[in-house]
């Protein structure tokens, strides 16, 4: 081999050699890049009661994530942005503002009419839309299209909630039911409805049916009086406190000495809005957990605690991380929003600090998961027992 053959050699070899460095930097420089989640939320409005504890719990949960050293040695990272309750042209800039930051998964607000401007923009990208706590099958294509398999959601589906509801009075005894729906917003209609559909076929009986619409509206009283002139053995609904009506329905019924039990469905969590006068008495509702210190699971009431939970739904907050981490790993480290998605729909019983949690190609929000039955006595809560849906009925 002569010297200049010898020279090119070893000119190759540094080359070749400078090229696998370069490799492995950049791989390096990959592995220590963060998995970003965006994060568009209601800090004050209407959705503030559930999104902000669902943000809270996901960030303790992130730190726990990240002191183990992440995801396939990759940190999470979350980046927030206020909707200003939920105004849909800030919706849309806080979503084109997560992504242009680098978001890999976007989370958005719990109701799905809400979140709508922020998952579009997120689906259109290519990016896995996540919400903690919606509660309808319209997370998913059913709203959103062939795009929509890239949207999922981590709150139980309303149809599996009503189920749940009835299947809970059928066990207290009560048969015969009086419903009052709120048609503010999708997943209270659905709540009711799915209500009705299983106690048809419980063997219940639906004596009275009201509507009445929260966040403005007066005619919930209309409601309250027609309510009072029925013999029922419970009052079904599904409404928030923060949308105005909750406590007026439910005060009204009892400032007429109506002491008839009223079942809420998750919206109806939390003790923020309950009157003082007069205190409340035997009202009752589902939800994913206890954010008063006695939920069945420690982990959860030390979670509840830190955090300072006003709502069972804190507890959606981590569980969606958790899926997603699932989904992540199961995708062999990938954040592309189709890969994502591909895992996710096939989610069976997956295990989160909520319960198993489980998705299909139909219902890309929860169901099967285990229910809290809390009680409310004189302003108090307690939880009285738990409950699964054994049907998801078709509403």
């Amino acid at each position: 081999m002569t010297g200049t053959t010898r020279a090119r050699t070893a000119l190759v070899l540094v080359a070749a050699a400078a090229l696998v460095l370069a490799a492995t930097a950049a791989a390096r420089s990959h592995a220590r890049a963060p998995i970003v989640i965006g994060w568009a939320f209601d800090s004050k409005g209407a959705m503030a009661p559930f999104d902000n504890p669902a943000l809270a719990a996901a960030q303790v949960r992130v730190k726990q994530i990240n002191a183990k050293g992440g995801v396939g040695g990759r940190k999470l990272l979350i980046k927030t942005c206020d909707t200003q309750q939920n105004k849909a042209a800030v919706a849309k800039a806080c979503a084109q503002k997560l992504l242009g930051q680098g978001a890999d998964v976007m989370f958005t607000t719990c109701d799905v009419d809400f979140a709508a401007p922020v998952v579009q923009e997120t689906i259109n990208r290519g990016v896995l839309a996540v919400a903690p706590c919606i509660g309808t099958d319209q997370m998913g294509p059913k709203r959103f299209g062939a795009k929509g398999k890239l949207a999922f959601s981590f709150g139980n589906v309303a149809q599996d909630e009503g189920s749940a509801m009835a299947d809970f009075a059928w066990k207290k005894g009560w048969r015969t039911a009086a419903i009052a729906t709120d048609t503010v917003i999708v997943y209270f209609k659905n709540v009711t409805a799915a209500f009705q559909a299983r106690w048809k076929q419980l063997g219940g009986k639906v004596v009275d049916s009201e509507t009445y619409q929260s966040l403005g509206s007066t005619n919930v009283q209309n409601a309250v009086s027609r309510l009072n002139g029925v013999k029922a053995d419970v009052v079904v609904t599904s409404t928030a406190g923060a949308f105005g009506a909750l406590s007026t329905l439910v005060s009204g019924l009892r400032s007429l000495g109506n002491d008839t039990p009223i079942l809420n469905s998750w919206a109806g969590d939390g003790t923020y809005w309950l009157p003082k006068d007069p205190k409340v008495t035997n009202y009752w509702f589902v939800t994913f957990a206890s954010a008063f210190g006695n939920d069945p699971n420690p982990a959860v009431n030390k979670l509840a605690k830190q955090v300072k939970a006003g709502t069972g739904g804190f507890i959606t907050g981590p569980a969606a991380i958790d899926g997603v981490v699932t989904a992540i790993k199961r995708a062999g480290g990938s954040t592309k929003g189709s890969a994502l998605a591909a895992q996710m729909v096939k989610f069976k019983k997956v295990p989160t600090l909520s319960g198993l949690v489980s998705f299909s190609a139909k219902l890309h929000t929860v169901f099967g998961r285990q229910y809290r039955v809390i009680e409310i006595q004189n302003n108090i809560p307690r939880v009285v027992g738990t409950i699964t849906a054994k049907v998801v009925p078709h509403i």
